[in-house]
């Protein structure tokens, strides 16, 4: 028999260091009402690479340096559902020489605690050899500003 697990508790939205707000849209809803689980997936992505996009520390289409996603986790606690405004909280929990671990709160619009929560880790390779490299200096910069601190 396996010993139990503790279930996380939402996070508050000051333990996170950028904000992105994110409209629903009609087809995020599934038949329950509410938004369908894999949306927020596609929530953690796009609050974590416009980031990097607006921050001059990602170019999707030029750059030499890609992140590939190894790993994803989503911690649910309420309910999203069209036509609210998400507000996606990002943090970096942990980086090493060539992967981020992203921490991402989601939370409704005006909420301070977060319906959803979750992480995933880039790995930063080269974009021909897709090999892993050491992280640039401006995508060191911005993960930096990004690290998390006790709230």
């Amino acid at each position: 028999m396996s010993a139990p697990t503790t279930r996380p508790t939402p996070h508050s939205r000051n333990g996170y260091r950028a904000f992105r707000s994110i409209p629903t849209r009609w087809a995020d809803n599934d038949m329950y009402g509410h938004v369908n689980n894999v949306v927020y997936y596609s929530w953690f992505d796009t609050a974590v690479n416009a980031l990097l996009i607006e921050r001059g520390a990602l170019d999707i289409h030029h750059g030499q340096t890609i992140g590939f996603v190894v790993e994803t986790q989503c911690n649910y606690f309420a309910p999203i559902a069209f036509p609210q405004t998400v507000e996606a909280g990002v943090r970096v929990a942990q980086a090493s020489r060539s992967s981020v671990r992203y921490e991402i709160a989601l939370f409704a619009e005006g909420c301070d605690t977060a319906a959803a929560q979750g992480h995933f880790v880039h790995v930063y390779v080269d974009r021909a050899t897709q090999r892993p490299v050491p992280l640039p200096e401006a995508l060191q910069q911005v993960v930096d500003s990004l690290k998390s601190r006790d709230p």
